[in-house]
């Protein structure tokens, strides 16, 4: 069954990229694959550092984030050290998902599936010249980086072992990752994706507590986690809106400085 789920895995990557590089060639309008992919690296290597140092600290100097954070870190201990976590961990003995549904969510929820989503998104957008759609992408990008890089490292600290053995249990990096997706999907879309996204993202937490990949408190956290991230960095980057229309500065020089806005719709 794993087996199958990777070669599955693979294909989406190549048929993404083929996609991809089809749409670059066919649309006139679109700047080709080469030119797409020269973009990204460049604006990976360049502007991603500072941006994700940015958004850091952007989220994690709030109080109102820290605090969220440090009352979930102390419900996660004290799950961990009472009956809690053993107790919810004993309730899923008898599996709840079923093999095909366990493998889908794992692959679902992965971070790296994450990343493959948004950088395809990216690219897309890069390639279409879409301005709206490559800031949102690239936010995306700049959140489950910073997600990213705060989960291994609190794992990396705390090294402690999941129920079915395994190292580097807290927090969840499958939860942490799907609610920073669904944190900035619910900021940029509203509650008729974000709501559809949280209900996946809670899915994938119960199926690392079902096959024994993570206690309860490993999960709890890294929703929460994921939560402050993906709220803070998409409300930071989000367009105002007024009536659909985006608002934007405006800036001339008629005889004078002329300071204003300007409100877009596309159409």
């Amino acid at each position: 069954m794993r087996a199958f789920f990777q070669r599955k895995y693979w294909a989406v990557f190549l048929c993404a990229a083929l996609t991809l590089a089809a749409g670059c060639a066919t649309n006139p309008d679109r700047l080709s694959a080469g030119q797409v992919f020269d973009i990204t690296y460049h604006n990976l290597w360049n502007d991603m550092p500072d941006r994700i140092i940015s958004d850091a600290n952007a989220t994690f100097m709030r109080r109102d984030n820290m605090i969220a954070l440090l009352l979930a870190g102390g419900a996660g201990i004290a799950m961990h050290n009472t009956d809690a976590d053993d107790n919810i961990a004993d309730s899923f003995d008898r599996r709840v998902f079923n093999d095909f549904t366990e493998q889908s969510l794992d692959y679902i929820g992965h971070p790296g599936t994450h990343f493959a989503a948004a950088g395809i998104w990216y690219m897309w957008s890069v390639g279409a010249q879409d301005q709206f759609n490559q800031d949102r992408a690239w936010t995306m990008l700049s959140a489950l980086s910073v997600n990213g890089l705060v989960t291994l490292g609190l794992k990396a600290i705390v090294h402690n072992k999941t129920p079915n053995g395994k190292s580097w249990a807290w927090p969840s990096g499958h939860t942490s990752s799907s609610f920073t997706v669904a944190a900035v999907l619910d900021e940029f879309y509203g509650p008729k994706v974000g709501i559809p996204a949280y209900i996946v993202a809670t899915l994938v937490g119960l199926r690392m507590m079902d096959t024994g990949d993570h206690w309860a408190s490993d999960v709890v956290f890294g929703a929460a986690l994921g939560w402050v991230v993906g709220h803070t960095i998409a409300g930071k980057h989000k367009q105002l809106e007024v009536a659909g229309f985006k608002v934007l500065p405006y800036l001339a020089n008629h005889e004078g400085p002329v300071i204003g806005v300007n409100l877009v719709k596309r159409f």
